[in-house]
């Protein structure tokens, strides 16, 4: 049978490799600016201020108040500070709320992008912004999104708590899981999917046992890079809506809420399209989204909803509101059928496809 498929490669430049984050001067300077603002969450505050200290005249200033969910009022404020200085790019040293700050900030300036990801989220290499305001959280697609450079240094992610790396990591597996069905997939993001998932399922258990083994951190960094390269190549579907309502309307932590839900999500699907999803069987073995569980289980994971913090009482609303302007999904569903499978994640289930 001839294929039949549409397939555009991203622009971004990708730089991999232990060390590579001490070019980013070089960087800035390719992209014709001479004043970055070094961006961060406060948590890495120091992190961000040595940054700039090495870019020495090349670092306009900082601002170190990025976070989850990507607040609009906080976009607001680093604007502000990027006027102030007189910023001619943003450089997002962090995960996925700096880089989500960046991109907000690149949306309405379309001021150049370098990314510095030093954990697993994928959403670097991507042309998707997800931001919240007024308790709703809400995508928007657009070319001024996509960083315009990513530099990927293994080294940088050797303190990465555990527990956050496996969450960071479950996170960018469900990009990958998701790519597989999307209406709009083609060979290239089946096999970059596949890959990514394959790459992550390898290196997880390994940083679980040695946190510092800089080989195993590099294989889930270039994991993360596949699996958040599909993520911007094809279209996401019911996990990706009910983990932005889980995150936007109930405040639940981002990597945490993919990682408990990715099971669900795929198990779910896997009844419409078991073939698509066969990679994930054969990787990670038995079902789906049996198979999704009992590797989350065995890297400690979180595994319910629960735990998050999201309350029974919530569950109602929350699939009412995940049932609003769904996205397309390759199964069928209604509020009774997400209201059952929300409750089988807050309660923690293994699910059975």
């Amino acid at each position: 049978m001839t294929r039949q498929f549409t397939y555009s490669g991203s622009p971004a430049h990708i730089v991999f490799g232990n060390g590579a984050s001490s070019e980013v001067g070089s960087w800035v300077e390719k992209l014709g600016c001479k004043r970055a603002l070094v961006l961060s969450t406060p948590h890495q505050t120091a992190d961000g201020e040595a940054l700039a200290t090495r870019l020495g005249p090349l670092a306009a200033g900082t601002f170190s108040g990025a976070a989850m969910h990507t607040p609009v009022d906080v976009t607001e404020a680093a604007m502000n500070t990027a006027k102030e200085v007189s910023a001619d790019c943003v450089v997002s040293l962090g995960g996925g709320s700096t880089t989500g700050l960046g991109k907000a900030i690149a949306y309405r300036t379309d001021l150049p992008q370098i990314v510095i990801p030093t954990t697993y989220a994928g959403s670097e290499v991507t042309p998707i912004l997800g931001q919240t305001e007024n308790g709703v959280k809400t995508t928007v697609r657009d070319a001024k999104i996509l960083p315009e450079v990513v530099i990927y240094d293994p080294e940088l992610t050797i303190g990465l708590p555990i527990a956050m790396s496996v969450t960071s990591g479950l996170n960018a597996m469900a990009h990958a899981a998701e790519a597989l069905y999307a209406q709009d997939r083609n060979p290239v993001s089946t096999l970059m999917a596949t890959e990514g998932l394959r790459a992550l399922k390898a290196a997880l258990p390994v940083l679980v046992k040695e946190p510092r083994n800089l080989e195993a951190r590099g294989d889930a960094l270039y994991g993360a890079w596949l699996c958040g390269t599909v993520l911007g190549a094809v279209g996401m579907a019911l996990h990706h809506k009910i983990c932005h309502t889980l995150g936007g309307s109930f405040d639940l932590p981002h990597a945490e809420t993919h990682a408990v839900m990715l099971p669900h999500t795929i198990g779910f699907n896997a009844v419409a399209v078991p073939e698509l999803l066969r990679p994930v069987a054969d990787i990670f073995g038995g079902s789906p989204g049996g198979g999704l569980h009992g590797f989350a289980a065995s890297v400690g994971a979180p595994l319910t909803l629960r735990e998050l913090g999201l309350k029974r009482a919530d569950l109602d609303r929350a699939a009412e509101t995940a049932t609003k302007n769904p996205y397309w999904n390759p199964r069928s569903f209604d509020r009774a059928a997400i209201r059952a499978l929300l409750q089988d994640a807050w309660e923690g289930r293994r699910p059975q496809n």
